[in-house]
């Protein structure tokens, strides 16, 4: 697992090339410390999940279910959950296959975007594996359950035309041409406002506790005050001008 920070974007590169990016147990264990120290950074606006080379990730490494300690599966819901609660906009970019904990990662983003060409599967059901319910739900909430359904049951992989048209990609970009839209749209991100999407991700999420409504509502009044950046972008609107956003992270 290795990782640069350019620019606001931080990319997270997932890294087993003799295994086609397989999971080890120790790069399960790996990535939901790195997902801290990245979510600490406050040069981070964007984190962008990707695979070394032509491959996303195959899943597990199955040499690892027969490792003493913690099953795959504990870790990989582990470092599902870290991914998903990332503070920022995530986005998985995917070429060639993804699998089994791959596509668990990738479903834990906020957004994935896929060369022509990737596979997408969810093979448990070869192995005698019980799929994680937090898997599972994130695979409904993105596919529906007739398309979840099918790739829980039969593992078999779909392409990328099918994992557009069902909602499990976003996007899906000719050969060669994912880096640069990658590339494109997070710097897109990185000069939107923070405070709008990170209350977005949050509001997405789920219920908001009590405690976290408030936060936001007093948020967003006093963005709406001179100086906040609400009032800078309605400012820079009218201006017909960038707007020079300044709010840099939630409290508590």
């Amino acid at each position: 697992m290795t990782h640069t920070v350019t620019d606001g974007v931080a990319t997270v590169v997932i890294s087993n090339p003799a295994k086609r990016n397989a999971m080890t147990a120790a790069m399960w264990r790996a990535l939901p410390e790195l997902l801290d120290a990245l979510a600490a950074d406050p040069a981070v606006r964007v984190l962008v999940l990707t695979g070394d080379g032509e491959t996303f990730c195959a899943g597990a490494d199955i040499a690892s279910l027969r490792e003493p300690g913690p099953s795959p599966r504990e870790l990989a819901v582990l470092a599902e959950e870290a991914l998903a609660a990332f503070p920022r906009p995530t986005l998985a970019a995917v070429r060639g296959h993804c699998a089994g904990g791959g596509c668990q990662l990738a479903a834990a983003c906020d957004l994935r975007f896929a060369e022509e060409g990737a596979l997408f599967a969810v093979p448990p059901a070869r192995l005698g594996v019980v799929y994680p319910p937090s898997a599972v739900r994130r695979l409904v909430a993105l596919t529906g359950p007739s398309t979840a359904k099918y790739l829980l049951f039969s593992g078999e992989p779909v392409d990328t035309a099918r994992a557009l048209r069902t909602g499990l990609v976003d996007e899906v970009l000719p050969p060669g041409g994912l880096a640069g839209r990658v590339a494109a749209f997070t710097a897109v991100l990185t000069r939107r406002s923070l405070l709008t999407q990170t209350a977005a991700k949050e509001f997405v999420a789920g219920d908001v506790p009590p405690g976290r409504a408030a936060y936001w509502e007093r948020q967003a009044r006093e963005q709406a005050e001179p100086g906040g950046d609400t009032a800078e972008g309605v400012a820079a609107f009218l201006e017909r001008r960038t707007p020079r956003f300044t709010w840099t992270g939630p409290g508590d």
